[in-house]
């Protein structure tokens, strides 16, 4: 019987076992530069099968919160080239997530105090964070967004292309689209974010054409084998609202199949929240959705995602509902997760107080059993 600790070959890279770090935003990158304690932090997880990195934005238009790191300046890539090297060291495989916000922005985080951008103009009914007078951080309302136009898109598409290069020149062993929770791609596909009348709104062809052209900008520039993606059919992330997503969902998942990626990383009900959580009148379908992408001929891993602790990770694999399952929160606090899980230890608590800015205390510091 398959386990959660056996190893697993991912396109390729030989995973020491099916536990994933799922992406974890911490702040702790000012000028969107890694510092020398993000190669420690992600370096004391490297025991996990694959690390996935904190979203990582592809552009400084793509920023939407204070101090997270990017992927489009020399400062960054050389902090996220110490990151892979760290990790490479202690024989781990990492990816990084790459992120543009879209509308979940606002204009004191983006380039020349302009709006931010967005399928429409429509503001989302969210927050972000943002650095007061005195350094320290505070979450506020979004800005009201500009729709951009769609001789833009292209040049978008770029960014993301330019920036899975780059991750793959920092030393990266793959990257993952973000594509959920409400930021750019996602606001694309859905219909409470996406009133455009042009061929990117209405029908869900249009609404999905976003998502396909980065999709192959990417695999087409660094391999489908080294390209993942990340979806989250409904969560209410970021005022994320599309009444009828089994449609939509499974025709993105038939159309990733063509692709060749080498996963497909699902947010199974409401992100950080209740895993029942339904948009619509009826439950998402996740083995439906599932179904979809593997009648299409998608052979990418398929990885799941939110409230997973393990019994419910290990009857996942055990039954192939997953090939992997990524963790989050856990991983803050418990660097030495997989060990503790192996033995079926006690987690230590997390400092919510501390998972956003800050320096070493809350992100480094974190002891291992018998550390």
């Amino acid at each position: 019987m398959t386990t959660l600790f056996d190893s697993f070959q991912l396109s390729g890279l030989t995973l020491a076992n099916r536990i994933v770090m799922a992406p974890l935003t911490r702040n702790r990158s000012p000028r969107a530069v890694p510092l020398p304690i993000t190669a420690t932090y992600y370096a004391q997880r490297a025991s996990a099968g694959l690390l996935i990195t904190e979203a990582t934005a592809i552009s400084p238009q793509g920023q939407g919160y204070a101090d997270v790191p990017g992927l489009y300046s020399d400062e960054a890539l050389a902090g996220w080239r110490a990151v892979t090297d760290a990790v490479h060291a202690q024989g781990g495989k990492i990816v990084v997530q790459l992120w543009h916000v879209g509308r979940v922005s606002h204009t004191l985080l983006q380039p020349g105090g302009q709006a931010p951008v967005a399928p429409s103009a429509i503001q989302a009914k969210a927050k972000t964070y943002v650095l007061d007078a005195g350094g320290g951080g505070q979450f506020i309302p979004t800005s009201p967004p500009r729709a951009l136009d769609a001789g833009e898109l292209p040049g978008i598409v770029e960014d993301y292309r330019r920036a899975a290069r780059a991750a793959m020149d920092a030393g990266f062993d793959g990257v993952e689209i973000h594509a959920a929770n409400g930021y750019l791609i996602d606001q694309f596909l859905r219909r409470g974010s996406n009133q455009r009348t042009d061929a990117y709104g209405g029908a869900i062809e249009n609404r999905a054409r976003f998502l396909f052209e980065v999709v192959a900008a990417i695999a087409a520039e660094i391999g489908g084998a080294r390209t993942g993606i990340r979806l989250s059919p409904v969560t209410p992330a970021n005022d994320s609202i599309d009444a009828d997503p089994q449609p939509l969902f499974e025709y993105v998942a038939r159309g990733l199949a063509a692709h060749a990626l080498s996963y497909v990383h699902v947010i199974e009900g409401a992100t950080g929240g209740p895993r029942d959580h339904q948009q619509g009148d009826a439950p998402f379908d996740y083995a439906a959705f599932k179904q979809a992408y593997r009648q299409a001929g998608g052979q990418g891993a398929w990885m799941v995602n939110n409230g997973y602790d393990l019994a419910l990770a290990e009857q996942a694999v055990a039954s192939g509902a997953a090939d992997l399952v990524a963790f989050g929160r856990p991983f803050i606090s418990n660097p030495d997760l997989v060990e503790r899980l192996r033995q079926g230890a006690a987690l230590n608590p997390g400092d919510r107080d501390t998972y956003y800015g800050g320096g070493e205390h809350g992100y480094t510091d974190y002891p291992t059993r018998g550390g």
